[in-house]
Order: structure tokens, then C-alpha cells, then sequence
């Protein structure tokens, strides 16, 4: 029996693992838009492109888990942003699209675009959706009641004379798109109650782009479409969910590695240490209520009016940003606490415009821990790493930069990938909060399945080959099942 036993616990791994890969809980594979490692872009085109960013992010029981591998490297010299595959209409057809959490509606570029990239420079085919080649595909009409929630938040707009539901956005980089809603399939793997993994499908509302400007007719980081993931009615975690087909929940771990990848989920991460916040109700973002900036342990001295909540005020989370950003009073306080903590160990120097270091030690010894402190006694401990960007050496002298910027005349804060980095980052919108906690993104990590006590599903968060499809995954689980079948009769 023993060796029955330990021929159970090793394909049970092989399983979980391989079902983990294809879908549910459904691993959306993210990949950074262009393969990193140098050091080359100054610190100023980083602020330009995150500028971009910041114009584009849009004013406006039986539930499984579907999980997505994350592949790609965190580098913040090179701007890139993270996207995965998709597989839309009948028969499917895969789409690679950009992950979004500054706008709501998932679009993808269709037949007969104009402005759409034909290639990218990021190696990957570009695909465009044909309706008509679809046989569950149906455009949506301006009396569907999708098409009416939609209205409501701006998300879509109606045509008296076309009678379809159509949408128009505009970004502040210039760019913008516009199309008409069509409802079709989205295919995926799920866990579910009962530990049970396999295929499936939901019929889900998404933007069909018809017409690309700016930015956006750009073939050097193009993919196929924007997969938005804000909280309003047609973002696709809210259909989903709707239909109770995942949790109103999603999550994500990014390694900060040169390596790169991590997870992203639609369902609840489970880790413990976890803390929350509260999501600051009524806003068109992920705003939370930040209450304070610790340094070395001491809160510095910043009017709490800084950091108060409004449209174009406040803290918002965004892994769409590389850097990080402060309101104008409370960078200086920051970048004043720090040069006063190291001012006895390092030369500080500027570096256009921006505040760097000579070191010639590790920044580990040399600059103090942060804090940015919540609502609700979360606090988001921000690591010398967290906050420095390395440059290119001068001398014998390695040159690290302040990685927080400010926007000009507003007063927001924005978290990006700098502080998201090596932490699990949980959005749980039913209970309206946001969780974090320090992880090892190169990990598995436990994902709650169900309301059962106790019960979880572990998801791999090692890299993904490209190619892997959920066909492909379905198949390796049986060949392993049968595997785990012929070894139980062989050692019996």
C-alpha cells in the first residue's frame, strides 16, 4: 500500500500542475511587451511613458477559479506591459491582449480595422475577430439591457439609426478606439467545487474595434486588444460573476526577478499575513485611502489633505504603471527623509531632474525601509528596492535613482509595478477591499475554490510555454490520469 500511496501523491503534483497551466483556476498568460535587460532608457522617458499610461486609464455555489500563467520580466527601464491569450468565438480563435486594470471593457481589433497594426514588434501574430466567421457570435443591440448598464458609466453608446450598441474611447495620450459590441464565447479552464478541473465556456459582451488613432496604430508594442478589468458591469470579472462563473475577485503575484512571470487570477489568492484596505467606494479606479509615509519608521510630516480622495486625487493601484508617483508635497517630504538617512553614506547627485546615488555597497545597508500606511492599519512596507531603480554605473560607483516621480499638478499618487513587484496583490470587489502580502512570485500559490472551510487549489506560477493551449493540457491530464491508473494495478 505504501507504494500505491506514494504513486497517488506524485501524479496528484504532475495534475495539479498540468491542470493549472490550461486553465481553471484559469491562468491568464501575461507577458512583458519586449524582452528586457539593460539599463539603457533614462529616467525621464520612463516618467514620459508612464505620462502616457496615466492618460489612457478611462474616467468612467458552483463558482470556479480560472487562473492565467504570467509570463514576462519586471525590468522598469524598459517599458513594456503585460498581456495574455484569449480564446474567442466558435471554433475559438486566440487573441493576446493587454491587461488593464485602469479601464473596464475587454476589446479586441476586428476585420476591416482601420489604424490596426498588422504585426508587432513584440513577436507575436497579431488576429483580428471576424463576427461572421463565428457561428455563436451576434452583435448586440442598443435594446440590450448590457448595452443600457453600459450607457450608464460611458462604457457604450447607442446609434438610433443602426439600432447597435457601439463604444468610443478616448485616451489622454492622444489614442483612442472605437467599434461596436458583439456577445460570443470565451473559453477556459476552471476549478471548481469539489476539486473537479475541465473545459469550459461563457458567453460574454466585448468590444469589436473597428478604428485605431495615436498610440494605438503603433506596431511596436501592439496586441490584438485591452482586456479591461475595473469594476463597472461590462468588465469581464463582472459577467463572469454574474453568471457565477468565478468569484468577483482576481489576484495577481509578479516577480521581480530578471526572470520575470508570475500568476494572475480570477479568483481569491490565499496567503496568510494578508492585510487589507478598503476600496474608497464610488470611484472610477482602485482607490485607496492613504493616511501617512513612514520612513525609517517615522511618519513624515505631510498635510492629510495631500492625500484626500477625489476624482483627480488620492492613491491609486495601477500595475499598467511602471514607476510610481506622488503628489507634489509629499515627494519632497520623502525624497527629503531619505537623502537626510543616507547622507553620511552615499553622494547624492541629480541625474536630469531626477534625485540619484553614487554606492559603491549594497543599497540593503545603506537606505532605510518605507512604509505607505492605510486605512484600516494596512501598510505597505516598501523595501530600499521598492523604491530605487538602478541605472547605468558611473566610474566604480553603481548609480540607483529615487523610482517615485510626481505628476504635475495633481495631487494623485499611483502604485505601479515598482511597489506591486514580489507581492501578492488580491482586488476582492465583492467585499470592496484590496489585500497584499510579500511573496515569492516563482511559487505556487493556494487559491480558494469554494465556500468549504479549508478548501484549496494550488495554482503553479512557473512560466509558460507560449504554445500551451488548454487542448493541449486536457490531454496531457489524461495521459497522466491513465499513467496514475496503470501504476495503482501494477503495484496492487
Amino acid at each position: 500500500m505504501a507504494a500505491v500511496f506514494r504513486a497517488w501523491v506524485v501524479i496528484t503534483v504532475v495534475i495539479t500542475e498540468a491542470a493549472v497551466v490550461g486553465g481553471f483556476p484559469a491562468t491568464f498568460k501575461l507577458e512583458r511587451s519586449i524582452p528586457l535587460a539593460s539599463h539603457e532608457l533614462e529616467l525621464s522617458e520612463l516618467v514620459e511613458r508612464d505620462r502616457l499610461r496615466h492618460g489612457r486609464l478611462l474616467e468612467s455555489s458552483s463558482v470556479g477559479v480560472v487562473g492565467f500563467p504570467v509570463s514576462g520580466t519586471y525590468d522598469p527601464f524598459i517599458v513594456g506591459l503585460y498581456y495574455t491569450k484569449l480564446q474567442l468565438g466558435s471554433p475559438p480563435r486566440e487573441f493576446n491582449v493587454q491587461i488593464d486594470t485602469g479601464s473596464d471593457v475587454l476589446w479586441v481589433g476586428c476585420n476591416s480595422c482601420n489604424g490596426c497594426p498588422k504585426s508587432s514588434g513584440l513577436k507575436i501574430p497579431l488576429n483580428f475577430f471576424d463576427p461572421g466567421s463565428s457561428s455563436t457570435a451576434s452583435l448586440v443591440s442598443c435594446s440590450d439591457q448590457r448595452c443600457s448598464s453600459g450607457i450608464q458609466v460611458s462604457d457604450s453608446t447607442c446609434s438610433g439609426s443602426s439600432n447597435q450598441c457601439s463604444y468610443t474611447f478616448q485616451y489622454g495620450d492622444g489614442s483612442g478606439t472605437s467599434g461596436y459590441y458583439v456577445s460570443d464565447l470565451l473559453h477556459f479552464n476552471t476549478i471548481l467545487p469539489g476539486h473537479t478541473t475541465g473545459n469550459a465556456t461563457a458567453s460574454i459582451m466585448f468590444g469589436c474595434s473597428m478604428l485605431h488613432t495615436g498610440k494605438l496604430t503603433d506596431s511596436h508594442r501592439a496586441v490584438d486588444g485591452i482586456f479591461g478589468f475595473g469594476q463597472q458591469s461590462l468588465s469581464v470579472i463582472s459577467q463572469l460573476s454574474s453568471q457565477r462563473v468565478t468569484p468577483r475577485t482576481f489576484s495577481h503575484c509578479l516577480k521581480g526577478n530578471d526572470d520575470g512571470g508570475g500568476i494572475l487570477v480570477l479568483g481569491e489568492i490565499v496567503e496568510p499575513d494578508m492585510v487589507y484596505t478598503p476600496l474608497v467606494p464610488s470611484m472610477p479606479h482602485y482607490n485607496i485611502d492613504l493616511r501617512s509615509i513612514s520612513v525609517g519608521g517615522q511618519v513624515l510630516s505631510i498635510d492629510a489633505s495631500v492625500f484626500s480622495t477625489s476624482i483627480n486625487h488620492g492613491a491609486i493601484i495601477d500595475s499598467g504603471t511602471t514607476l510610481s508617483y506622488l503628489a507634489d508635497e509629499a515627494y519632497n517630504a520623502f525624497i527629503d527623509a531619505i537623502n537626510n538617512a543616507v547622507s553620511e553614506h552615499v553622494h547624492p547627485v541629480l541625474s536630469h531632474g531626477n534625485q540619484c546615488y553614487l554606492i559603491t555597497d549594497s543599497i540593503d545597508h545603506i537606505f532605510p525601509e518605507a512604509s505607505l500606511n492605510f486605512a484600516g492599519g494596512a501598510a505597505l512596507i516598501l523595501h530600499p528596492e521598492d523604491y530605487l531603480i538602478q541605472q547605468n554605473p558611473i566610474g566604480g560607483s553603481v548609480v540607483w535613482c529615487i523610482g517615485f516621480k510626481t505628476i504635475e499638478g495633481q495631487k494623485l499618487t499611483i502604485l505601479g509595478d515598482l511597489v506591486m513587484k514580489d507581492k501578492i496583490f488580491v482586488y476582492d470587489l465583492e467585499k470592496q477591499q484590496i489585500g497584499w502580502v510579500n511573496y515569492d512570485c516563482s511559487s505556487s500559490v493556494n487559491v480558494s475554490v469554494n465556500t468549504e472551510p479549508g478548501k484549496t487549489k494550488f495554482v503553479n506560477a512557473r512560466p509558460i510555454n507560449n504554445s500551451s493551449s488548454p487542448d493541449e493540457l486536457q490531454t496531457t491530464v489524461a495521459l497522466l490520469l491513465n499513467m496514475f491508473m496503470l501504476a495503482g494495478l501494477l503495484l496492487l
